[in-house]
């Protein structure tokens, strides 16, 4: 079976896990911090915090902006559900902003027309979480000029995006946010197994990012409420979790963020060659206009006239392990006892009624990738 989705692990890595395994310690040791100041020279970003997955991550920068009850928390509902639960967890409620048919990333105008009226019914979110759907980035300059004029906080969900560019910078710089979240998730553009970051420009947010990530406790004298009774001293200051990456993982994570450029460029090339022999079949490709700026997390095509069902079951039979990204947040039935209901998002249900997510990852052979677009031939045609 062909996946749609796998990691690369070459002896480097393996070396590299060995090597903590064997010489470091497993847990507080000093790998995860030059993972962190390496994600930092990575993406432009002044300060990192690595956590055990994205999902923890999107918690804490939640938690890290003051997101609490009687707080509006906006997404997409295109997105993984941990993209609106972490408003949740938080005590806040949640809102969606339709996606564009376009790009499938976020509709800025749609944002514009219901921050306005949010604005005439006083009930503005307090927060944006941005998501870089399949690894193509937002507008961050209109959208980052529509959140400011009224003082709503941005999170960017990067999960699908280390890797990827935004004029002419990487996502996570945060330049047009006040935090980016990444995942290091297996079948994301480079793996941890599972992990996380939350990356940010603000001292302030970095330092509430480290408590909540570590239980809240803290080791700095210049932080606690009375003189330390040695150096062995700690206290907790916050309700904190443990939320945090261990020191295998992290080593795993250097070693990989090393190649993260040579997976772009194989990711890139895979898609172009999507791109030049898929275009005469019945079916909308993604927008190739930023191919080199796009990490190419996912591929994903609308079929146009067929019945996706039956293309999904008839390309499995065949081998080729396709998927479907994502059953929009609003239509889960936890969702619906919140009073959404399907119908509200147009836009991001037609997606899902059609969508199909092809293979795409470093690994994939040019025979793999050429028996995918023969099966679609075939069936398509």
């Amino acid at each position: 079976m062909i996946p749609y989705g796998k990691h690369f692990i070459d002896q480097d890595d393996i070396d590299a896990v060995v090597d903590v395994l064997q010489n470091h310690n497993l847990t507080q040791g000093p790998k995860v911090p030059e993972f962190e100041t390496a994600l930092c020279h990575y993406t432009g970003a002044q300060f990192c915090t690595t956590v055990n997955s994205a999902t923890s991550g999107l918690h804490i920068a939640c938690l890290s902006l003051g997101i609490g009850t009687g707080d509006i928390v906006w997404t997409v509902p295109n997105s993984f559900a941990a993209s609106a639960n972490c408003a949740l967890y938080c005590g806040a409620s949640v809102d969606f902003v339709d996606i564009s048919p376009v790009t499938f990333n976020i509709c800025v105008d749609s944002l514009k027309a219901k921050v306005e009226q949010a604005k005439e019914l006083n009930c503005l979110p307090h927060t944006l979480i941005v998501v870089h759907f399949a690894g193509t980035t937002c507008d961050m300059q209109s959208i980052h000029d529509i959140c400011r004029k009224y003082g709503i906080n941005i999170v960017e969900d990067a999960a699908h995006s280390i890797g990827a560019s935004y004029r002419e910078k990487k996502v996570g710089c945060c330049e047009f946010s006040d935090m980016t979240v990444l995942s290091f998730h297996p079948v994301k553009s480079m793996t941890t197994a599972e992990g996380g970051a939350v990356l940010t420009n603000s001292a302030e947010l970095n330092q509430k990012l480290i408590l909540f990530s570590k239980h809240g406790i803290t080791r700095d004298p210049a932080l606690m409420t009375s003189p330390q009774d040695g150096p062995w001293h700690y206290q907790q200051i916050a309700l904190g979790f443990n939320y945090r990456l261990n020191d295998i993982q992290a080593a795993l994570g250097i070693s990989q963020l090393k190649k993260l450029d040579g997976f772009m460029e194989k990711r890139r090339k895979i898609a172009q060659r999507y791109f030049d022999e898929l275009a005469h079949l019945p079916l909308t490709l993604p927008s190739a206009e930023k191919l080199l700026e796009h990490s190419w997390h996912l591929f994903m095509v609308v079929l146009n006239i067929h019945d996706r069902s039956d293309v999904y079951r008839q390309l499995h039979n065949r081998g080729i392990g396709v998927n479907v990204h994502y059953i929009p947040i609003h239509t889960h039935p936890f969702y619906q006892q919140l009073g959404f209901k399907t119908g509200d998002f147009p836009h991001s249900e037609h997606f899902y009624n059609n969508a199909l997510t092809l293979p795409i990852y470093p690994s994939l052979t040019a025979s793999e990738q050429g028996k995918v677009i023969e099966s679609l031939n075939s069936i398509l045609s």
